[in-house]
């Protein structure tokens, strides 16, 4: 990736929905060109796709937490994944370092709700125990920024 590939990749970060020749003109490309990288980006899996971002309290999902996994014995990540992935309300989930297995981003329509996919969360076998964090509100949540380099 070069500056341009960033400076595209900032470009759709911005709006997704810019079309090439707005990409081109603010990189100095023509829109075939921008086409190319892009599709370039893409095949490489730099680009994951698009999408639409939504709020998800506008769905009816505004309760959430983020809860620490411990599970039993040493589970691999993949079969953690495959116990998680059933459970609608887990919307991402994490390995890390630290006492706990993974963190899991969980999503509900409210307490109850949340409250619900918790014990099913708790029932799946693997799992031993669960730490629980209610988020109160968002203060801060933003993409990747591709052109500034750490």
């Amino acid at each position: 990736m070069d500056t341009i590939d960033h400076r595209i990749i900032s470009c759709l970060v911005s709006n997704a929905r810019s079309s090439y020749a707005e990409i081109g003109a603010a990189v100095g490309l023509s829109a075939p060109a921008v086409k190319r990288r892009v599709d370039r980006l893409l095949d490489t899996g730099v680009l994951q796709g698009f999408t639409a971002v939504v709020d998800p309290e506008a769905l009816g999902w505004g309760t959430e937490a983020f809860v620490e996994v411990h599970c039993r014995g040493n589970v691999a990540p993949g079969e953690i994944k495959a116990n998680l992935e059933p459970l609608p309300e887990v919307v991402a989930a994490y390995t890390v370092s630290g006492a706990a297995d993974a963190i899991v981003h969980l999503r509900a329509s409210d307490i109850h709700h949340l409250e619900t996919a918790l014990e099913r969360l708790r029932s799946v076998e693997i799992i031993d125990r669960t730490v629980s964090t209610v988020v109160l509100s968002r203060l801060l949540e933003r993409p990747p920024a591709p052109d500034q380099q750490a």
